[in-house]
């Protein structure tokens, strides 16, 4: 034996021997899973979804939750009593500075303005990150943020929990068939908002309550008064901090024609907005708040999935797509009430499902084909379906960057955040005019050209305004 063996051979041994005091996990009793099998999370949001997102991934108490943040006292009441051992904090900051070696993942469930800065955050210390949905609130966000998840090789997930779904699998395996031929068309609509919209802002004057820190409650955003009226949740109509209908629908509805088809980057937006009549029966928007409805076409390049391109046209507000040809008149398509829905339009057919890509159908000739006449299942699913979504990124924390597929990584959920806001940048862009009244012109009401790589509308520079915000003192990407 060599020397060099020799001494290997004695470490191996001096190792070997020491593992004997390690307790073996199965004298410990089955189920039981070692502390350093847990992966140690922070919620930073810890109402509404922020706190079923915090409780999907705690798994009843197969992983550890450690911290949570969040801005209003009043949000975190139900989960302190669910969580009483972990920490909580006000500023997501002052949590990582504090927390930081204790943390693995952070979980990112707040309102649409602050999830960038709070990402980015999270992943320069290198912590895996869920991150709601839309991943960001402009199209220059979604693209730094999946840039930095990149470089910093951390697992993450966007929130729109469909993608794990059984739905858009089962999409996806009967266009793979060739059921429907190629898609030209398709076709999608939410009954969204179900907020104030398309109204002035609040007033403003009232008294912050004593539980709310209202400065970081706005983060990014520019300072104006606190008003009740925005919160917990009607806050999505308003350009500072939300989306809209968009934002809120678009990443659970476009997610299975995004995922059957192969589409990315929109080549061109246009859109046309429901108005407001005011004094004089003139027409009025509402330049810092989301319109009352919109309806936004989007076109997109065939695809090696789909060698066709592409038509998209999204509704909302109350608008839904036309009844096609192909689909029985008295059939509801999409939900089973009809308020959400996606029609894909081929070449051999028609394919259909509702939010998170559920209740999928395909029509040919006329009449729904049933399901036993479709391909069966071949692609893998996600355990526990939608519901798994969660847990599904912390399996994939815990395996380690690059070691376990997820539904919707940054890489994914970027790019496609991007083609979503378009849709925004289009309504946005449609409402600039110039001057007052009956005289005013509209001078934004036209057909964008998208130059992805660039992140640029080329025949419209106004445009690109909204491409990226500007952020208020103090914050920064």
């Amino acid at each position: 034996m060599s020397n060099h063996s020799r001494r290997d051979f004695i470490k191996n041994a001096s190792v070997a021997a020491a593992s004997f005091y390690i307790v073996p996990r199965h004298v410990l009793g089955k189920g039981y899973q070692a502390p350093s099998d847990k992966l140690n999370i922070m919620g930073i949001g810890g109402g509404g979804k922020g706190y079923s997102d915090i409780m999907n991934s705690y798994n009843k108490g197969a992983e550890n939750i450690v911290a949570i943040v969040d801005v209003d006292d009043r949000q975190v009441a139900r989960i302190k009593k669910d969580l009483p051992k972990a920490n909580f904090y006000k500023d997501f900051r002052a949590a990582l500075d504090k927390e930081g070696n204790n943390v693995d993942a952070v979980i990112v469930s707040t309102p649409d303005h602050t999830h960038a800065t709070i990402a980015m955050e999270a992943m320069r210390r290198k912590k895996h990150v869920y991150v709601q949905k839309p991943l960001a609130h402009d199209i220059y966000e979604a693209r730094i943020i999946a840039e930095k998840a990149r470089e910093m090789q951390v697992v993450t997930q966007m929130g729109n929990q469909g993608s794990s779904g059984d739905g858009v699998r089962t999409m996806i395996e009967w266009f793979d068939g060739g059921v429907i031929g190629k898609v030209h068309s398709v076709q999608v609509w939410t009954n969204r908002p179900v907020w104030p919209q398309g109204i002035k802002y609040p007033s403003a004057g009232f008294e912050v309550p004593k539980e709310l820190d209202w400065d970081l409650w706005l983060g990014p955003a520019k300072y104006r008064e606190y008003n009740p009226a925005l919160l917990p949740f009607k806050w999505r109509g308003w350009w500072d901090y939300g989306t809209g209908a968009l934002g809120d629908m678009g990443c659970h509805l476009l997610d299975p024609p995004f995922k059957v088809l192969g589409i990315r980057d929109a080549i061109d937006v246009e859109c046309s907005v429901g108005s407001v009549f005011l004094n004089d029966w003139v027409p009025e928007w509402i330049p810092e708040g989301c319109p009352p409805s919109s309806m936004v076409t989007l076109h997109y390049a065939a695809t090696k999935r789909n060698p066709s391109p592409v038509t998209l046209t999204w509704y909302d507000g109350g608008l839904r797509a036309p009844h096609p040809e192909g689909i029985p008149s008295t059939d509801t398509i999409g939900d089973p009430d009809g308020t959400n829905g996606v029609i894909l339009i081929g070449s051999k057919g028609i394919m259909t499902c509702g939010t998170y890509g559920m209740y999928p159908k395909v029509y040919k000739n006329g009449k729904q084909v049933p399901a036993e006449e479709l391909p069966k299942a071949r692609l893998p699913r996600v355990s526990g379906g939608d519901g798994g979504h969660n847990t599904q990124w912390v399996e994939a924390c815990k395996a380690g960057f690059g070691k376990m597929e997820v539904s919707s990584p940054f890489d994914y959920a970027g790019p496609f955040t991007e083609s979503v806001l378009m849709g925004n940048l289009a309504i946005r862009s449609y409402m600039l005019r110039e001057g007052e009244g009956r005289t005013a012109k509209y001078i934004g009401r036209q057909k964008l050209n998208w130059d992805a790589t660039n992140m640029r509308i080329t025949n419209f520079d106004l445009a690109n305004q909204f491409v990226r915000r500007e952020y208020r003192a103090g914050w920064t990407l």
